[in-house]
């Protein structure tokens, strides 16, 4: 059965790239798993989009009779028996998918809030340095090894790599060569490459259809 793959209808410009369903769309193409998309709209909430996600957010899925929300529950769902989550190093790819929601994201997103959302620039500032000192913190840990978890990439890497994506395109990379050069590693996979044109071609699908109307 065809998985379904639930996203915005439409989002403005500065978002593009970034919504959450780019994780399961990378997600599902290293598996090779067809899906389709459907829709929510982006302002008017609706009782069905709230029956499937309580905080009326994207994304979320239908995977036969299973409704998931929450990005990292559904990579993590994706990845069970499969080689993005080795039996034998799962426990560290469960906690480094889990240090990537829980340890890195929210200083990510709060300079985000900030900087993006309230237009605030003393309090992205603020943030800068919180974010910078736990960056370097995850290289530290990242030592020289290529992936987060044993030898080979993991769903771990994938929901880490994709966090990094804004420090990395904002310049909090710059001074961090060992993990700049791991993003690009993980972002330089063609699954990655294909999900990322399918994302961006469904906004632009959303503009000729408002256009059209």
């Amino acid at each position: 059965m065809t998985l379904v793959l639930t996203t915005y209808d439409w989002v403005p410009d500065f978002p593009r790239g970034f919504v959450r369903d780019i994780r399961v769309r990378w997600m599902l193409e290293e598996l090779g798993r067809p899906y389709r998309v459907e829709t929510v709209p982006l302002r008017d909430k609706s009782p069905d989009h709230v029956a499937q996600q309580p905080f009326a957010q994207v994304p979320f899925i239908r995977d036969g009779d299973l409704t998931l929300f929450e990005s990292g529950a559904i990579l993590l769902h994706l990845a069970e028996g499969t080689v993005l989550m080795p039996q034998a190093q799962r426990p560290h790819v469960q906690q480094w998918l889990i240090a990537a929601l829980n340890s890195v994201e929210p200083f990510v997103l709060a300079w985000i809030v900030n900087k993006v959302f309230d237009k605030d620039e003393a309090g992205a500032a603020r943030r800068e340095p919180m974010m910078r000192r736990r960056l370097a913190q995850l290289q530290a840990a990242l030592g020289g090894r290529d992936w987060l978890a044993g030898d080979g990439f993991t769903v771990a890497d994938l929901l880490m790599a994709d966090i990094l994506r804004i420090p990395a395109q904002n310049g909090f990379l710059d001074d961090l060569h060992g993990l700049a050069a791991y993003v690009e590693r993980a972002t330089g996979r063609p699954a990655f490459g294909k999900a990322m044109a399918d994302h961006l071609a469904h906004w632009r699908a959303a503009d000729e259809k408002a256009g059209a109307a």
